[in-house]
């Protein structure tokens, strides 16, 4: 007489079973993890059990999963020495969609009152069924750990309804048979099943062997105590993780109880290749769940900015949706991101006062992204700006200083930071807008990056002082002897002005230039001349166009001074001198279009000056 017992699927149960197999998976290959996942949680149940003191069968057998593909019958087989099912849990996790052995086996924990260090997967039951995604039928041969349990065959096309007989003499544990659907055959393939394992699950707390061959030999770092990690597991794990063979310029290994539990382990590559040119890179931080992949590269798990990261974070905590594809609770994302952003800007912080070497080798190769981050993230903006460095007029060539050192050296009531930006340190210590602070003892940060004006414009301020541009500094340096009078200034600035007419803003005497005749700024608040550059390569100068230089002099230059004088005697060569003066300033501030005007200018005055009277 036959055993076999015939079970038919409700009809509201047989719909949630075509919307797992139909459509809940982004990814069908998906399936190996759930599985896998499933595995590890009878092994991590049934280890409790043995920790707990309590009888189980088979006590010897290794906890480990066992798979086996084989590409000529078109079968995968995973296998576990875990805690297994009796006949009424086989009908009762199986038979039942939506229902979680796993969540069951916890709740009886609690219901204990006992606390078990249980490190289980399976939240949602529906893992399983994933299974009918690529296979025409499954079948489950388990048995319990329970020592007088007997083993049960569970079978199911998924179509309707599933049967289960006596199975006869079996090791414990569960071994599932997938029969692959013709079009999922890629799934006996060794090739295939290694690379899902290594991708998904390559760090769950057991062994993997795939016809026999262990797969999973890199273990989950992030979840071990720093104290006990090798130098060289780090390196091992960074290059399976990153792969990238350049060891990382620096890593951080940290847990957080709040706002959930995190383990995290993240390192700073060497190089970027974004910075090489190659395209906007993607975070390759990947999010963990107990272990588990659950999205590679996720997104939202930190700002843009730190694209450049890569490495793993992990919580037993997160709100997945069904599918454990995405977290569930986007307000609770927010929450993680700004975790592990503030742990890893402290750590840049500590990094940056202990090892200074280490940080400049970090910053040296990722400033642009921190950059980034100063100007698009307001909510880290303060402890990003606390990282920036810079070369400064007070520090030698070659080093750079922080903005907190810079207010740490300021003057006794100087209520503001001076920037400069410059193609490089010799033309920042040679531009007009400078020599004023040179010769007031004033310290200036230079910086070389197009993107530092949009920086310092989006600061703001540091530390309670004003970041300001030095072009739009109010210095007056004490007159030394010989120069113009007020009046006689403002004669000669009256008169550039008539000659250069609609072509420049205002004309006046300027008390902070010290050797260089003339200097133009920027009328408009905020905008510098490099800003104007910048501006117009990206051929967004329209709303610069419409704003006009000013013209700065200086009365006590020779060349101004002479001016005043040739104004009186010759006004066509005064205005001859007042036009090369004004085209001079633009192309030291890099504001000429046209070159050629003044060179030809200059000729006809340098004729002028060789030609006898």
């Amino acid at each position: 007489m036959s055993q076999k017992e015939h079970h038919t699927f409700q009809a509201e149960i047989q719909r949630v079973l075509d919307i797992v197999i139909h459509s809940l998976y982004t990814d069908r290959e998906i399936f190996l993890r759930e599985l896998i996942s499933n595995a590890a949680d009878a092994l991590e149940k049934l280890r409790f059990l043995q920790t707990s003191g309590q009888a189980i069968l088979q006590p010897e057998a290794a906890l480990e999963i066992q798979l086996t593909a084989d590409e000529k019958e078109k079968t995968l087989i995973i296998t576990d020495a875990g805690i297994g099912m009796t006949r009424d849990e086989l009908v009762e996790n199986l038979g039942t969609i939506a229902h979680s052995g796993s969540k069951a086996f916890l709740q009886k924990v609690a219901e204990a009152k006992e606390k078990p260090a249980l490190n289980l997967i399976g939240q949602f039951g529906v893992g399983f069924y994933s299974a009918f995604m690529v296979a025409t039928k499954v079948e489950v041969i388990t048995r319990s750990a329970q020592p007088d349990s007997t083993a049960w065959h569970w079978t199911s096309d998924g179509a309707g309804g599933y049967e289960i007989e006596p199975a006869g003499e079996q090791p414990r544990g569960t071994k599932i048979t997938l029969h692959l659907k013709e079009d999922a055959k890629e799934f006996s393939e060794n090739w295939q099943i290694q690379r899902i394992i290594k991708r998904y699950s390559n760090f769950v707390p057991f062994p993997i062997k795939l016809n026999g061959a262990a797969i999973n030999t890199v273990q989950a770092l992030w979840a071990r105590s720093k104290s006990e990690i090798k130098e060289e597991e780090y390196k091992e794990f960074y290059e399976f993780i990153g792969h990238d063979p350049e060891p990382p310029l620096a890593r951080l290994h940290f847990n957080a109880d709040a706002p959930i539990a995190i383990q995290a382990l993240l390192f700073v590559p060497s190089r970027n290749l974004e910075t090489m040119g190659l395209g906007k890179s993607e975070s390759e931080v990947n999010l963990h769940c107990r272990k588990v992949l659950i999205q590679a590269k996720a997104p939202g798990l930190f700002p843009d900015w730190l694209r450049f990261l890569k490495g793993v974070v992990d919580s037993e905590d997160l709100p997945l949706n069904i599918s454990r594809e995405t977290m569930q609770d986007s307000a609770l994302l927010k929450k993680l991101n700004k975790a592990i952003t503030g742990r890893f800007l402290k750590f840049l912080a500590e990094l940056g006062e202990k090892e200074p070497e280490t940080f400049e080798k970090v910053y040296g190769a990722h400033s642009r992204f921190l950059k980034e981050g100063a100007i698009t993230d307001f909510e880290h903006r303060e402890a990003l700006a606390k990282l920036l460095r810079f070369e400064s007029s007070a520090v030698p060539a070659g080093q750079t200083t922080s903005l907190g050192d810079y207010v740490k050296r300021m003057k006794e009531g100087q209520t503001e930071i001076f920037h400069l930006t410059a193609p490089n340190r010799a033309a920042a210590e040679g531009s007009p807008y400078f020599e004023g602070f040179r010769s007031l003892g004033l310290e200036v940060l230079f910086s070389y990056e197009p993107v530092d004006e949009f920086v310092f414009e989006h600061l703001g301020a540091f530390e309670g002082k004003t970041v300001k541009p030095a072009e739009k500094a109010d210095l007056k340096v004490e007159a030394g002897d010989g120069g113009l009078s007020e009046d006689d200034a403002r004669l000669v600035a009256n008169f550039v002005k008539e000659t250069l007419g609609d072509r420049v803003g205002e004309v006046r005497s300027s008390r902070r230039l010290v050797d260089s005749p003339a200097v133009v700024s920027d009328s408009e608040e905020g905008m510098t001349s490099s800003m104007r550059r910048l501006m117009k390569a990206m051929k967004q100068d329209n709303a610069a166009q419409k704003s006009k230089l000013d013209l700065e002099l200086n009365p006590r230059h020779p060349v101004v001074v002479g001016l005043e004088k040739l104004r009186q005697s010759d006004a066509p060569l005064a205005a001859k001198v007042a036009e090369q003066l004004f085209d001079s300033a633009r192309l030291g501030a890099g504001l000429l279009d046209d070159p050629q005007v003044l060179l030809r200018r200059m000729h006809e005055l340098m004729e002028r000056v060789v030609t006898p009277k």
